[in-house]
């Protein structure tokens, strides 16, 4: 298995022009290449370009010499409390190196801003495909469908069935009262968010969806490692064959906690045949519906199966998910209404928001079942 991280330039675009405003704000080149010559050696090849298909950390590709590597960095200007921390995201993804868990191979982590201009981290690049929807399937074959689920959820079961105390990782954080405190947490980042953003418009559909999640959060549940972000684009495939899953990204929110956050956090991503239409194409990709993927119930009763962890509370659960999309993408706009963003689909959350905000109230109602 190839190891590292990258993505198909088939399936998503991958750079812009290193020479505009926004970049220059993510990278001072020549300091990274002196960063570079100090800790990995002289190199005749160095070149730095940004890749745009996430939405959160910025993601850069560098070359130095014969090593494609990957630079994860916050996004430039303020951020909400906790979030983007890239440094937490080293941290575990070097813990798992020798685990089951199909990862990135780590390189280096800085904390010197007199490099880039904040904390990042180096991984290795890695070949593969990120299954997107972008022009409409990438899948042909029910069976490939099928496997790209199977894979999606093993993985899922193979991370939170990691033995935290095998790989350094038992206070890496407090899974007692873990549902609770994030129902806290992100209405803590809208609350930042609303004040960024308020002016421009309101969201009253989601205090709401709030005051029901406070009331209803569990006060019991599983303690394990955490994702905090594991959906299908979070991922990477080897579809050469049999799709195979070789990479899992974007662990900036992992931590100990309730593993069935993780599952309602994917959950809601997926879609079944007969869903309302996606409140926001950029979010959802209708392809899933297609015939081969696992339903939601096959995906769960898979994990179920896979870690001996029942699925409870799935309103809940899911509600949540979609309640941390609404935070993420007021965070999104406040960052698009300040000027630190040149991504375009930031300024489409001034409508999306309140769609997912109802969306999540139709789930907490029952009207979008499992």
């Amino acid at each position: 298995m190839t190891r590292g991280y990258s993505y198909d330039p088939h399936v998503v675009p991958g750079v812009t022009d290193e020479s505009d405003e926004y970049f220059d704000r993510l990278v001072d080149e020549a300091a990274l290449e002196s960063y570079l010559r100090a800790n990995l050696g002289d190199a005749d090849d160095f070149e730095v370009r940004r890749h745009q298909a996430g939405h959160s950390n910025e993601t850069l590709f560098v070359t130095w010499g014969g090593e494609e590597l990957v630079l994860r960095r916050p996004p430039p200007g303020e951020t909400a409390e906790k979030a983007h921390d890239v440094l937490r995201e080293y941290s575990v993804v070097d813990a798992l190196q020798s685990t089951d868990v199909p990862l990135p191979r780590t390189v280096l982590a800085c904390d010197d801003h007199d490099v880039v201009g904040s904390d990042f981290y180096l991984m290795e690049r890695l070949d593969g495909t990120v299954v997107r929807g972008g022009d409409g399937d990438p899948l042909s074959e029910p069976a490939a469908r099928k496997r790209v689920g199977e894979e999606l959820v093993d993985t899922l079961a193979a991370i939170h069935t990691v033995d935290v105390d095998d790989v350094g990782l038992t206070e890496f954080g407090h899974p007692e009262g873990f549902s609770q405190r994030q129902v806290k947490r992100w209405s803590e980042q809208l609350t930042w968010a609303f004040s960024k953003t308020s002016d421009e418009r309101e969201v009253p559909a989601i205090y709401d969806v709030m005051e029901w999640l406070q009331e209803n959060a569990p006060e019991e549940h599983p303690h394990t490692l955490v994702h905090g972000d594991y959906k299908l684009d979070n991922v990477m495939y080897d579809l050469a064959d049999e799709p195979e899953l070789i990479g899992v990204f974007d662990w900036e929110m992992s931590t100990l906690g309730d593993p069935l956050t993780d599952l309602g956090w994917m959950l809601s991503f997926w879609r079944d045949a007969g869903d309302p239409d996606p409140v926001s194409g950029e979010f959802f990709d209708p392809f899933l519906e297609n015939d081969g993927y696992p339903t939601r119930r096959e995906l769960v009763d898979r994990y179920e199966a896979a870690t001996g962890i029942e699925y409870t509370n799935d309103r809940f659960y899911r509600a949540l998910a979609v309640y941390k999309l609404c935070g993420l993408g007021e965070m999104f706009f406040a960052r698009h209404l300040a000027g630190d963003a040149d991504d375009p689909l930031y300024p489409k959350m001034r409508e999306a928001v309140p769609a997912l905000a109802d969306r999540a109230q139709r789930i907490i109602d029952g009207e979008e079942p499992l």
